[in-house]
């Protein structure tokens, strides 16, 4: 009995190190993408565009799910208490998921074109910014950069700067974790 009870407790300190000795050897791009699928949930918030009040204000509702064998974080966002219905509304869809040794983003915009940004987590491991790669599409209006901050693990904020021809135009959404 003793020699099971030894053997167990063997197997579960080698078990444990080989858990601790997964988690330092992540790759920068790893320890990226586990921080932004922390968001997972539904959250909602305000968005402030400085650059048109008009547009400042508005509640924002954001999906973010965890999907493809923990392959994939979607991310939709769309006006709260809107209908799910995106020939009315606008109702981008964007995809964070790893590509080899590189935290990707690409934005399915409501422009109709396809920004890819790839995207590093600050030494503090509370914000991962992404930075344009290139754009399946029309480049004359689209995403442009992407700030995702956590601030605990009921709030978050992102900035996401849209390109109208050489002018950007930023909006930053202040989020709450609903679910």
């Amino acid at each position: 009995m003793k020699s099971r009870i030894a053997i167990s407790v063997v197997v579960l300190m080698a078990a444990a190190a080989f858990a601790a000795d997964t988690t330092a050897t992540q790759t920068e791009a790893q320890k990226s993408f586990a921080t932004v699928k922390s968001l997972a949930g539904e959250w909602e918030g305000t968005v402030t565009v400085p650059e048109a009040p008009k547009m400042s204000g508005g509640k924002m509702h954001l999906s973010l799910r965890v999907t493809s064998r923990g392959n994939v974080l979607v991310h939709e966002f769309q006006e709260a208490g809107t209908p799910l219905d995106a020939t009315k509304y606008d109702h981008p869809v964007t995809m964070l998921y790893l590509d080899g040794d590189q935290l990707t983003l690409i934005h399915y915009c409501d422009a109709g074109n396809r920004p890819r940004m790839t995207g590093k987590m600050t030494p503090d491991g509370k914000t991962v910014e992404f930075e344009l790669k290139d754009i399946s599409g029309s480049t004359e209006m689209h995403m442009h950069h992407s700030v995702f901050t956590i601030i605990d693990a009921d709030h978050h904020t992102e900035d996401w700067t849209f390109m109208m021809g050489e002018k950007p135009i930023h909006a930053h959404f202040d989020l709450t974790r609903t679910k």
